[in-house]
């Protein structure tokens, strides 16, 4: 260079720097017209290393940066070989500390690249990353000399980016179309390890600078980000928890951009694919038609050799159509769509979505827009690429269900979206193997209960009643179409799915047991609406899978037990729901296994009997056989050593027995005892009942055997009467005023038939103490009373009868004498009198024995034996208690101490001179309401009238 133009490019004053760069380009402008490459290169690099890489010298720095773009705007077209040495100070400068340095590097970076136009792109990542930094600059003017060149740097991308080679790659020799394509001046491939790495800042103005070309590239077709979205996705998620507005703003809207093309690609793909299906039926029906028609011909027309040339003009015409359909397909399949040839990265993109749904540690916080906007993603992708889905679906489970109990509404309602939307496509895939009805082959119809099922439990907040209807019946036409089954396995056959759109790939197989473990854990969630989904998954994958999952010996078993005890009744009536349904699809071992695992639950948690007990028997009783589960109980309880657990049990089971509404058709299968079945089940209940004698008792009422009630009425003196067995009592006479025991009321108007129930009744009115149960049952004694005399009174002919009776009470005891006299001449000659000493059991009403059975035995029921069982059943419990009651007392005495020394007596009241204990009772007018011409009130009970008569007649003798 000239010294005139050194001097000036070294000058503190921009006018003069300014001016010597207008005579730089003019003598570049004459080197390049006199062809001195050599020149200009020499001037290039004593600008670039004397001026502009001269850092401690500022002033040089921005004559060097000056001179470079006026160097640049000479050359024009040229500058491309020159590029390589202009630009690398250009970018050193701008990491200078001083801002005006920062500010002339940005002015002449954008005067470089205006002339130099695709040709910046080789260096673009250079540029990009220098931008990068630009972007969060301190300064204002350097930022906004930063957004000028940023905009050029844009433009130049979008026009040039796709498709542009550097001319320095461009061979004169390599112009033939078929040579080796060159590569372009902008490759993705080389950007994207730079955006990797930039994604990950904090600074919003760089977030926002960001996003800003992600979309910018994203919106030429030919680049086709969308293949490399997995690449950066994550870090253009975490934009959204920025506080500022801006930048969240700009990243939902290019997520949303992806989202919709992501949709876009997936719809050519399928259509392509059923496009194709449809041309490929065409061809076969074009074919098939075809064949039909010239099969038809062939029938029709006499045999004849056709002409030569008929024959060849036939094929030619033959072959003219196939040719052009043929062509018409290839043409139709053939078309190029945008998008057809876009790969998505599904299965990453997912995994991608998932990790976002996982909690954050305690040291960090929630974001709930990037949760909200995984869960819209999710969701969508079940209309994208189900099939993908497939493999994530544990890790959906685990991540997806806490979220449907979350605090926050928006994102609570998106996790139930997902949830529908996941449970409705394993539904789908089941339509394979589900059956359709079966009314015209005579199978029972079954209801699409998994659809509904998963319509029904998506929403965890929903209560039990649809539900559980809904569930229970499509258990129960299980149970029915598995018992019509000769075999007692399923008779349903699989179809395929209607309505369903065919995958383009095959869909892998669910892994049930990652699916049952993630479901398991959801148990130990502290909210109900995530447990109760979680077990409504449980019962429609076990549905799908029943010999694969859940199985005896898979470890879910004591989960699902254990879930018995938790606080919400929605859970629990879920999850007895589910080990129904197990047991459905089991042998008898589980359902044996089941029934000693609740009884063991029920011993070792006696709050869970008390407050879940009748939910929990009434509910197995709804899905499963109520005979076989009374059975099954009675049995084990029959055997256990624990006799106060056996007693409350069997007190729980008893009143579920008598008033429950699904055990109607056990009350009446009770009351019918014709048949060995129910005489054996009667049998079975009755010793596991002995545990508890007023449910013994009230067994035997339900089972209209009053004489075996009666018996037992008469062990119940011997019997301590504890407040606990006087309560049962009160309860049982309660319900005998219920509809259940309507038979037995009406019994009461036939006492030649059931003599011994007015036995029964009377006995449970002399246990009771004086109450509000004692007054009811009275009552209704006594309101068939005048009946019932015809029972209780003598039965010889020599009756006495009070003179004041009235007429009708005479006759109906003379009748009572009648009937008297001809029941025990009956049971005289048939041996069963009353000196035998043998109940007789074969009265109206009773249960006639059996052919080759002794006859005073009581027929197929062993009466005798089950009324010794009784007995020493109450003995055992009587020892039981006492050894209990002992032992207590021993451990209050350790903890007590020894016992101090008895203190003799104080005889108070004594007369001197009187011997010890001679202490005279006090006179009776001291006695309350027992002085001499006190009239007792009327409301005094029998037991005060009969004292205060005794202490009358003392005193009188005296």
């Amino acid at each position: 260079m000239d010294v005139n133009i050194t001097k000036a490019l070294n000058d503190k004053l921009y006018d003069k720097r300014k001016s010597g760069a207008l005579e730089l380009e003019g003598l570049i402008r004459d080197a390049l017209a006199a062809q001195d490459h050599d020149r200009i290169a020499k001037i290039v690099h004593q600008l670039c290393h004397e001026y502009a890489y001269a850092v401690h010298q500022p002033h040089a720095r921005n004559g060097g940066l000056i001179g470079l773009a006026a160097a640049s705007i000479a050359l024009g077209p040229e500058v491309a070989r020159y590029l390589e040495e202009i630009v690398p100070p250009v970018l050193a400068c701008f990491g200078d500390q001083d801002a005006r340095v920062r500010y002339y590097a940005c002015e002449s970076m954008y005067n470089i690249a205006k002339v130099a136009k695709g040709e910046i792109l080789v260096y673009f990542n250079q540029v990009f990353d220098a931008l990068c930094k630009m972007a969060a600059d301190s300064e204002l003017s350097v930022k906004n000399g930063a957004e000028l060149l940023d905009r050029l740097i844009k433009d130049i991308v979008s026009e040039s980016a796709a498709n542009y080679v550097s001319v320095l790659h461009t061979k004169p020799e390599q112009e033939d179309p078929e040579d080796e394509p060159h590569p372009f001046a902008f490759s993705l491939e080389r950007f994207l390890p730079l955006l990797e790495e930039r994604i990950n800042v904090i600074n919003p103005f760089t977030r926002s600078f960001l996003v800003a070309w992600i979309t910018l590239l994203d919106s030429i077709p030919d680049l086709e980000l969308i293949t490399h979205l997995p690449r950066f996705l994550r870090g253009l998620f975490h934009f959204l928890s920025d506080t500022n507005q801006d930048v969240y703003t700009m990243t939902q809207a290019s997520l949303d951009r992806f989202l919709s093309e992501i949709k876009k690609t997936a719809r050519i793909k399928k259509g392509i694919v059923e496009s194709k299906r449809s041309n490929s039926k065409d061809e076969r029906r074009h074919s098939t038609d075809s064949i039909h028609s010239e099969s038809e011909a062939s029938d029709s027309t006499p045999l004849e050799l056709p002409e030569p040339a008929d024959d060849k003009g036939d094929a030619s015409g033959d072959s003219g159509s196939v040719s052009e359909d043929s062509g018409k397909s290839v043409h139709g399949d053939g078309n190029w769509i945008p998008g057809q040839d876009v790969h998505v990265d599904h299965p990453k993109i997912l995994e991608i979505l998932v990790d976002f749904l996982v909690p954050p540690s305690d040291t960090e916080e929630e974001q709930t827009e990037i949760l909200l906007t995984a869960l819209r993603w999710i969701d969508n992708f079940f209309d994208i690429c189900p099939e993908d889905i497939m493999p994530f679906v544990p890790s959906l489970l685990s991540h997806v269900l806490p979220r449907m109990s979350h605090e926050v509404d928006t994102v609570r309602k998106a996790a139930v979206k997902v949830n529908a939307s996941l449970m409705d496509y394993i539904l789908s895939l089941s339509d394979d193997n589900r059956p359709r009805d079966g009314t015209a082959s005579g199978q029972i119809q079954l209801p699409p209960s998994l659809s509904e099922l998963g319509k029904e439990l998506t929403g965890a907040q929903r209560r039990d009643s649809n539900l559980s209807g809904r569930l229970l019946k499509a258990v129960i036409r299980d149970q029915a179409n598995k018992a019509d089954s000769p075999d007692g396995k399923d008779t349903r056959s699989p179809t395929p799915a209607e309505g369903r759109e065919l995958s383009p790939r095959p869909i892998p197989e669910l892994d049930y047991q990652a699916a049952v473990s993630a479901l398991t854990l959801q148990f130990l969630n502290e909210h109900e609406a995530t447990r109760v989904a979680a077990i409504a998954w449980l019962i429609m994958l076990h549905r799908m899978a029943p010999g694969r999952i859940l199985t005896v010996d898979d470890g879910t078993f004591p989960a699902l037990l254990k879930t018995l005890s938790d606080p919400s009744d929605a859970v629990v009536t879920r999850d007895l729901l589910l080990l129904s349904q197990i047991s459905l699809h089991s042998d008898d071992t589980y359902f044996t296994s089941f029934m000693v695992n609740l009884l063991k639950l029920f011993c070792t948690d006696r709050r869970l009997l008390e407050t879940r007990g009748n939910l929990i028997i009434r509910q197995l009783c709804l899905t499963l056989s109520a005979e076989k589960i009374y059975r099954t109980m009675a049995d084990c309880l029959a055997k256990d050593e624990d006799v106060e657990f056996a007693s409350i049990m069997v007190q729980n089971l008893n009143n579920n027995l008598i008033t429950a509404p699904e055990l109607a058709d056990l009350r009446r299968r009770l009351r019918n005892l014709d048949n060995k079945d129910g005489q054996s089940f009667f049998v079975i209940l009755f010793k596991a009942w002995c545990h508890n004698a007023v449910a013994t008792f009230s067994l035997c009422l339900l089972a209209q055997a009053y004489e075996q009630a009666y018996h037992l009425l008469q062990v119940f003196a011997d019997l301590e009467m504890t407040v606990n067995m006087l309560i049962q009592i009160d309860k049982l006479v309660q319900l005998l005023e219920s509809p259940v025991f309507t038979y037995l009321r009406m019994q009461l108007l036939e006492p030649e038939k059931y003599p011994h129930l007015y036995k029964c009744m009377y006995g449970l009115l002399m246990l009771l103490p004086q109450s509000s149960a004692f007054a009811a049952l009275k009552n209704r004694l006594n309101s068939v009373s005048a009946i019932g005399y015809l029972h209780i009174a003598p039965r010889s002919s020599s009756t006495y009868v009070h003179s004041t009776s009235s007429p009708t009470l005479n006759h109906l005891r003379q009748k009572s004498s009648e009937v008297g006299s001809n029941s025990s001449s009956s049971n005289a000659s048939a041996g069963g009198g009353p000196s035998s000493g043998i109940p007789n059991f074969e009265r109206p009403g009773r249960l006639k024995p059996r052919d080759g059975l002794e006859a005073a035995g009581g027929g197929s029921v062993k009466w005798t034996e089950l009324l010794d069982r009784f007995k020493q059943t109450q003995e055992r419990a009587r020892r039981s208690q006492r050894m209990a009651s002992l032992g207590e007392e021993e451990e209050v005495q350790e903890k007590m101490g020894p016992s101090p020394p008895p203190v003799p007596p104080k005889h108070v009241g004594l007369r001197p001179g009187s011997p010890a204990g001679a202490m005279k009772p006090p006179p009776v007018s001291a006695q309350p309401g027992l002085a001499q011409g006190h009239k007792p009130r009327s409301s005094l009970s029998n037991l005060g009238r009969f004292a205060g008569g005794v202490a009358g007649r003392r005193k009188d003798k005296k």
